[in-house]
């Protein structure tokens, strides 16, 4: 039986009817993040951070859509579930106030990095430095959404409790860091463009085979 958090994100999922007007100017600032990245990228040559930006939110894409299939297969919980107020709710974990934020969360880690090769914090690599520090900021932020009641967590093994909190860094975090790191690594542009449309590929054909042929999306 689904839970009672379950069952309010469900209600209006996808219904444009809830759509705010802060929606508008929200996007407009996606937007203005992105050009201004991509007018540096034309001068310099240097697409990085845009690569970081689309890398982070198509690693999201994948985890929320793998957050459904949890919720459908158990036809209880997914892993979290976002039945709080929202302009749009996109998925059972994912409303367009999520979306928005993690389109420039990896723009946000690429500009931290340092321009020195081989810099290092704290005797880490920067970039891992980075990776790790952005992660547990975001558990935090987390957690504080999941004491408000804004992001609930329904499995014993994913709560605010030491192991569960270890879960949500590396399952719900640190990967998104980790692959941009990777995408990034690779020597060529071409390579990282296959890379990020990959993760896209993936997202969208697990999208369409629930929606195409299983008739569920969530």
């Amino acid at each position: 039986m689904p839970t009672a958090a379950s069952q309010r994100a469900l209600d209006g999922l996808r219904d444009l009817s809830n759509l705010q007007w802060y929606v508008i100017p929200m996007l407009a600032v996606v937007f203005y993040i992105y050009t201004a990245e991509i007018r540096k990228a034309r001068a310099s040559g240097n697409w990085d951070a845009i690569i970081a930006g689309l890398t982070l939110f198509g690693m999201d894409f994948i985890n929320e859509t793998w957050n459904g299939w949890v919720f459908h297969w158990t036809q209880h919980s997914a892993f979290w579930t976002a039945p709080g107020p929202s302009a749009l709710r996109t998925m059972i974990g994912w409303n367009i106030e999520i979306m928005f934020m993690f389109a420039i969360a990896g723009i946000i880690f690429y500009n931290s990095l340092s321009e020195t090769p081989g810099a290092k914090i704290l005797g880490l690599p920067d970039r891992w430095f980075w990776a790790i520090g952005y992660s547990i900021f975001c558990v935090f932020i987390e957690c504080l959404l999941n004491m408000g009641g804004l992001l609930v967590w329904e499995y014993p093994w994913w709560t605010r409790t030491l192991g569960g909190v270890w879960l949500i860094f590396l399952f719900g975090y640190f990967h998104f860091y980790v692959a941009i790191i990777l995408v990034l690594g690779l020597k060529t542009l071409r390579a990282r463009i296959v890379a990020v449309a990959s993760l896209y590929a993936i997202a969208a054909m697990a999208n369409i085979v629930c929606l195409g042929f299983l008739g569920w999306v969530y």
